[in-house]
């Protein structure tokens, strides 16, 4: 069976396609993200003949219907979207929208006289020598002879008639260029169809299956993909743009009266928000926690009307999947729901985003959490285990290799115990047991990368108990998180490479405490020995020289706080060595203490 078939269709053929609705654009609505010049440079390209590659179609499969008969899928274009986009501003004239999604007309201007391409602005447009907008050209009644009758005469060259003329029919012919389209067959899969694209694409550019998924659902209008697609990426621009609310509201005036907008406007409320989502993140939650379900192209299929039993397509399963899909997503963006979680974040000691390295740590926990809360668990039990999970899945890494895998694997366990808590002690036994507390994680803690996720769990954990920064009476480690608060060399970096230790040696994760600044300005290149014997100095006189302590117990318990060794005051460098592997057992102690007490 061929996998795909390669045609050539003529510019024009190809635009009355897709207007025509045979071959579907899904990402029509969304950005245009070429510049206005890579436009003109595409035109430019087509005028002198130049091949502009091939576009790229998956033929959706037939499904069957209720009767017996079968409805023939329809084209989806997955690859070539901002070529044909372009073509269609410049050529037909049609309307884009920006960044801040407002629609714009991209004119391109041409000098016959030249034979040049050049965005249209206000000099050109003015100039007679220049045709300020290429689209009426194209138009099937332009009146060819007298437009060139006027241009000759308007620049005084009525001799150059002739040459004029064949300029602009040329032009004018470049609707009639070939443009290779390749279809890709209606029974291949998502993975097959990804391999093939990668393989085709000379630029290396990766389909992602978030990307071919975000595509299907919004070429289906029958069942109201397009809607959905609208309300996932209209919730996830908000997030990040919320000036951007107005814009939306007036250029998608049918989309502003629905209730999906209605429903995913208090994004703009939460642009400063630890987990913010993008459309894949979205697609993940919503298809994971309603389909039970972890691979996308596992959506794909079902979207298609896949029967993963018979291996057939069909209608009714097609209809139903949109459906699910559809009220997944209403769930996944409702404020009550996405607040709750954030909560269950915050309280997890996750106060700034830069603490998760793998997004899909908190992908998974909402999904889980949506899941939980669907089944009618109780909502104390659903925030033990949610904030639990997503402690486990940074200490075990769960999800930073093949997360679409273990997505599926996770939450269908979950689903196969009549308490879900059975799976999370099950877990927890196999992967946290005391040789991992004792010997794997302290081992793990010997790293110099200040941002390994071990070093940020022992950061979550000083926030979720609200401890003091090191030597601070006051501010406590989960604020100086939020504002960017110093990170500090237990022994000075200075005073370290003084001694010759190497950068590897002394930016060990074991030497770092956060501090207020002002404190750490003050330490500066001091041993330990030296600057502690201030600070116990000032518990004695009651002045304080380093940060706000005075009093001896209220000193002791910063320093436990901070995981220091006992003796550490009076530790020189030959001390280094032993201060960071007694460090690393009380980092680690106290991390796991933070697990057992979510």
């Amino acid at each position: 069976m061929a996998q795909y078939d390669v045609n050539n269709y003529t510019v024009g053929t190809i635009l009355s396609n897709i207007k025509s609705g045979s071959i579907a654009i899904p990402e029509m609505q969304r950005p245009f993200v070429w510049d206005s010049t890579k436009v003109r440079d595409l035109i430019d390209s087509l005028y002198q003949g130049f091949p502009i590659g091939y576009i790229i179609v998956w033929q959706n499969p037939s499904v069957k219907l209720k009767d017996g008969t079968k409805a023939i899928g329809k084209k989806v274009l997955i690859d070539g979207q901002q070529r044909i986009t372009a073509m269609a501003a410049a050529i037909v004239g049609q309307k884009v929208l920006n960044a801040h999604y407002k629609w714009q007309r991209i004119s391109i201007a041409f000098n016959p006289l030249e034979e040049k391409f050049e965005v249209a602005n206000s000099a050109n447009s003015k100039s007679s020598k220049w045709i300020s907008d290429i689209a009426p050209v194209m138009e099937p009644d332009f009146d060819t002879f007298n437009f060139v009758l006027d241009y000759c005469k308007n620049n005084g060259i009525e001799s150059e008639t002739a040459h004029i003329n064949n300029v602009i029919n040329h032009l004018r012919g470049i609707q009639h260029n070939s443009l290779g389209v390749i279809t890709l067959a209606p029974e291949l899969d998502i993975d097959s169809v990804t391999e093939i694209f990668i393989r085709i694409n000379s630029k290396g550019v990766v389909l992602s299956q978030a990307d071919f998924a975000m595509s299907k659902i919004s070429s289906n209008e029958e069942y109201g993909g397009n809607i959905t697609r609208k309300t996932i990426d209209y919730f996830c621009h908000l997030l990040e743009s919320p000036n951007d609310l107005k814009d939306i509201e007036k250029n998608d005036s049918d989309f502003a009266k629905r209730s999906e907008f209605s429903a995913i406007k208090w994004a703009v409320e939460k642009s400063n928000a630890v987990y913010k989502t993008s459309y894949s993140d979205i697609l993940h939650v919503a298809f994971t926690y309603k389909f039970k379900r972890g691979r996308l192209s596992d959506l794909v299929s079902l979207l298609s009307g896949r029967d993963f039993e018979t291996r057939e397509f069909r209608a009714e399963i097609e209809a139903d999947s949109f459906a699910q899909l559809h009220e997944a997503v209403l769930a996944t963006i409702n404020k009550n729901h996405y607040e709750k979680f954030l909560m269950i974040v915050d309280s997890t000691g996750i106060v700034r985003s830069s603490l998760i390295r793998s997004q899909n740590v908190l992908n998974f926990g909402y999904a889980l959490y949506l899941a939980l809360k669907e089944r009618k668990i109780d909502s104390n039990e659903i925030e033990k285990i949610v904030r639990r999970w997503l402690v486990l899945s940074i200490l075990t890494g769960r999800y930073s290799s093949s997360p679409e895998s273990a997505f599926d694997f996770d939450i269908k366990r979950f689903f196969a115990y009549d308490d879900p808590m059975e799976y999370l002690k099950l877990t927890e036994a196999g992967e946290l047991s005391d040789a991992f507390w004792n010997v794997t994680l302290v081992q793990r803690l010997n790293t110099s990368v200040a941002s390994s996720p071990y070093f940020n769990l022992y950061l979550m954990a000083q926030a979720k108990s609200h401890d003091k920064g090191l030597l601070s009476d006051h501010i406590e480690v989960g604020t100086m998180l939020e504002n960017r608060g110093d990170i500090h060399h237990l022994f000075p970096k200075n005073y370290l490479v003084k001694n010759h230790i190497p950068q590897s040696q002394y930016n060990q994760i074991a030497n770092y405490a956060f501090i207020q600044q002002e404190i750490n300005i003050k330490i500066r290149d001091d041993a330990p020995c030296e600057y502690m014997k201030t600070v116990f100095e000032q518990c004695q006189t009651k002045k304080a020289v380093y940060g706000g302590i005075v009093d001896k117990e209220q000193l002791r318990t910063n320093l436990m706080q901070n995981c220091i060794p006992d003796g550490f005051e009076d530790m020189d460098i030959s001390d280094y060595d032993a201060f960071l592997e007694a460090r690393r057992k009380l980092m680690a102690e106290k991390i796991r203490q933070y697990y057992f007490s979510l």
